[in-house]
């Protein structure tokens, strides 16, 4: 993951009256977890959002008061009208400990099935995966060059180097669907001989001779 800094300056006061007004001078109250003892800080809402707003991960190099700690952005609180951020969750990491994070998935390539007239869906975004901070990417890239018409891609078949996928093996990542025209005509056409048959069979009793009486 690429690393980012951001400065907090270290709280002694906590409480909603505190939090409000930190969010007036425009800074956001977080919380770090991890290391053996939770650190309450402050950090500008603005730097703040640089982090926040990206689907990619970053590990965060916090600066608190002079004490520098990796950390990554667990979870953030939102303004439900504003979308400001109201508060934010950190969770410190260490280099030889694995750690489990959301990453973005990108597709890279183009899939035989679409260069066939297919059409590609991604139904799944975003990968939780565990893996020590060193190995864990900004995000994940897959190559999906091999993939035919009507062909699915689940997690089981993504396979990326010192990474471990969590999610459920069984889920569609991405498949390559049929044509709608061609998936519209194939039931169509299927359908025709058995139309045609009744009225081949009243062709044929119209031209039999009629039975003498």
């Amino acid at each position: 993951m690429k690393k980012v800094e951001l400065t907090g300056a270290v709280r002694t006061t906590t409480g909603t009256k505190n939090a409000d007004q930190l969010r007036r001078e425009k800074q956001v109250p977080c919380v770090l977890y991890g290391g053996g003892s939770v650190t309450h800080f402050a950090t500008d809402a603005a730097a703040l959002g640089k982090v926040v707003h990206t689907p990619d991960a970053y590990r965060v190099e916090l600066d608190l008061g002079g004490r520098k700690v990796m950390a990554k952005l667990q979870e953030t609180q939102f303004h439900p009208v504003s979308d400001a951020i109201l508060h934010a969750d950190f969770i410190e990491l260490a280099e030889d400990k694995p750690a489990r994070v959301t990453l973005s998935l990108r597709l890279k390539g183009q899939p035989a099935g679409v260069r066939k007239g297919g059409k590609l869906n991604q139904t799944l975004r975003k990968l939780e995966v565990v893996g020590l901070p060193s190995q864990l990417p900004e995000h994940l890239e897959y190559d999906v060059e091999h993939v035919e018409i009507g062909q699915n891609v689940r997690v089981r078949d993504l396979k990326f180097a010192g990474i471990e996928v969590l999610n459920k093996p069984e889920e569609v990542v991405l498949k390559v669907s049929v044509p709608k025209k061609e998936a519209e005509a194939a039931p169509t056409a299927a359908a025709a001989p058995a139309a045609a048959a009744p009225a081949a069979d009243a062709k044929k009793a119209e031209a039999k001779p009629a039975a003498k009486k």
